[in-house]
């Protein structure tokens, strides 16, 4: 992955996470509360950097895509940080490393986590992405829910040209802690690649698929135990049949076998958690933002 290792900000500011290798790409070995530390860190001014952090999240189908699409792969590979958002991905772990992920970390759920300690710590949103309607319902239900929080701005995703480029101007002169970026992948993360310099006020950029339309209240998540069972994706095949059937029939076999076969422990996520909360933190110390690594918080969920 040799655009992860040029990387060298990226890196830095990662430098302590653990991580585990599943179907290919390099997971955060964290928590759901463990992560929204991490990003409620990485946006206090002490730790901000030249860039933007970039974080994002992978399923099954995007282990799928990035084995089929070198564009898809690459643009992963760039991120300082992906989140395992997918439930099999968690239960892999668990039989073939020696680091498991502790928990599926569901961008829908780790939203609101790190929506009320940013409410708490006055730190700043804005939403980027889908269209007028669900982008102006999803703020709106946002506003109620945490009436404290500070929403910097928001707008669809559908802009082009002089438009988009005034836009990106204007997010950047906000100066937003966190832009949450819901474009669908792969072109959320292309987002992220042509626009990451020109955002150099951002605190984080986390790309957050179809959390909008969640957020908007116009689509439902699956019931508790499908998502723990690692069934979600069924529950949207059985709600979007046309857009999902052949997606899914084509996606799944291929991410189960790329989790089968390209999976285990990864470069600094060869040490365990334990030594992580512990020996790496203080080996770490020394290093600019060490103290952007969340302590372990003990063992303890969107799609395949």
């Amino acid at each position: 992955m040799p655009e992860r290792r040029q990387n060298l900000l990226g890196r830095t500011l990662t430098a302590g996470i653990p991580r585990v290798t599943l179907g290919g790409l390099r997971l955060a070995v964290l928590d759901m509360e463990q992560t929204a530390n991490f990003m409620i860190a990485a946006a206090a001014p002490q730790h901000r950097a030249a860039r933007p952090l970039y974080l994002t999240s992978a399923n099954g189908e995007v282990l799928s895509r990035c084995a089929t699409e070198p564009l898809t792969e690459r643009l992963f590979r760039t991120a300082d940080l992906i989140s395992a958002d997918g439930q099999p991905l968690v239960i892999i772990s668990r039989l073939l490393s020696r680091t498991p992920l502790p928990q599926r970390v569901a961008t829908t759920d780790l939203f609101h986590v790190v929506a009320r300690k940013a409410q708490l710590a006055g730190l700043s949103f804005y939403l980027f992405g889908a269209d007028e309607r669900e982008n102006a319902a999803a703020v709106a239900n946002i506003s109620r829910i945490y009436p404290g929080l500070r929403i910097a701005g928001a707008c669809h995703g559908y802009l082009r040209g002089e438009r988009l480029s005034a836009k990106i101007e204007e997010i950047n002169k906000l100066a937003p802690d966190y832009l949450w970026v819901g474009l669908g992948v792969p072109y959320e993360q292309a987002f992220v690649e042509q626009f990451t310099p020109q955002l150099r006020n951002v605190g984080v950029i986390k790309t957050v698929g179809g959390l909008f339309n969640h957020l908007s209240g116009s689509r439902s998540r699956a019931p508790r135990w499908m998502q723990h069972a690692g069934l979600e994706w069924t529950w949207r095949v059985l709600t979007e049949p046309r857009r999902l059937f052949w997606r899914y029939l084509t996606t799944n076999p291929r991410a189960l076998y790329l989790l089968l076969s390209r999976s285990g422990d990864a470069g600094r996520g060869r040490a365990s958690t334990v030594a992580f909360a512990g020996r790496a933190q203080v080996r770490d110390s020394a290093r600019p933002h060490a103290n952007l690594v969340p302590a372990r918080a003990g063992t303890h969920n969107h799609r395949l």
